[in-house]
């Protein structure tokens, strides 16, 4: 059985030159593909502990491309996915710094940004904790430029939280006209997770703040587990199943402490990266950690950039 992972799925944008994205049309065909040579499976298969022969469909991180052209072609086709939501951004109207990175590289491209982000950035910011397993396990499966590797594993892993956001900050007024407006446009809304819950969805938490978890304290990493799913099940009405998705993902990203958490506040089952099928043996021994896939190791996944 494979879990296959998607972020962004929608069309192309002149305004965004460098912004990277699955396309619609692609999208459609891979799952022409998914279809004929395996099936495609209903989420709730997981729960049974049972290896089933297909593909489970994963999104993360609740953008509006999930409503606006992913939802009409699962709906069309009689499919259900799981939806990973990031639940801070309902309480701080704000776009999250993983997501305004991928706007300013999409717009500008990797050199200029790695240019302007290091006239913001001083020693003291940085980390040195898990500094050379992130750089050897980040982004490798993607296929970035080198400075937008530099870019992305300074702002995702090297500089200390208490600092990124300040760095952000800077980069977005100067670079990008009204956040607000944008940050309006670009998530689902409660109500569109509403819409896709009660459309035969599965919804799942992505933490609160899209934070690497191994990097937080145990508190912290609880507060993320543990409010991310309290506003879900508000704003669905109650979820039957609970399951998590690690931020970035990867082993480096969460620790044991993370998946006793999890199983902690009933999560029945989390996902990770990590190429390779989901085995009854993960179901049984280590459900915190199943194994997923990138749309991009698939035919007609194929990362678009304007």
């Amino acid at each position: 059985m494979k879990a296959i992972m998607y972020h962004y799925v929608r069309k192309e944008s002149s305004e965004y030159p460098n912004f990277k994205f699955l396309h619609i049309d692609d999208f459609k065909k891979q799952l022409d593909f998914f279809e004929q040579e395996y099936s495609i499976l209903h989420p709730t298969i997981l729960l049974e502990k049972k290896v089933g022969k297909g593909v489970l469909l994963t999104f993360d991180d609740g953008v509006k491309d999930h409503i606006e052209f992913v939802l009409p072609e699962l709906k069309k086709r009689n499919l259900s996915g799981i939806f990973y939501i990031s639940t801070g951004i309902y309480s701080k109207n704000k776009l999250l710094d993983v997501h305004r990175l991928h706007l300013l590289l999409g717009k500008f491209g990797g050199e200029y940004i790695y240019q302007r982000m290091f006239k913001c950035i001083n020693e003291e910011m940085l980390i040195d904790a898990h500094v050379e397993e992130f750089k050897n396990l980040t982004y490798i499966s993607q296929k970035n430029d080198e400075f937008t590797v530099l870019v992305k594993r300074m702002m995702n892993y090297f500089i200390g939280y208490q600092y990124r956001e300040t760095v952000m900050d800077i980069l977005m007024k100067d670079l990008i006209e009204d956040e607000q407006n944008l940050f309006n446009q670009f998530y689902l809304s409660e109500n569109d997770i509403r819409q896709m819950h009660d459309a035969g969805m599965m919804i799942g938490s992505h933490s609160v703040h899209h934070k690497v978890m191994s990097k937080l304290p145990l508190a912290e990493q609880e507060n993320e587990i543990s409010n991310s799913f309290g506003v879900l099940e508000k704003i669905t009405g109650g979820l039957k199943t609970r399951t998590f998705c690690y931020p970035y993902g990867g082993f480096h990203t969460f620790t044991p402490d993370t998946e006793k958490l999890l199983k902690q506040y009933n999560c029945n089952y989390a996902f990770n990266v990590e190429p390779r099928d989901i085995e009854e043996s993960d179901l049984l021994n280590h459900p915190q950690a199943l194994p997923r896939y990138d749309c991009n190791l698939f035919p007609h996944g194929k990362i678009w950039k304007n």
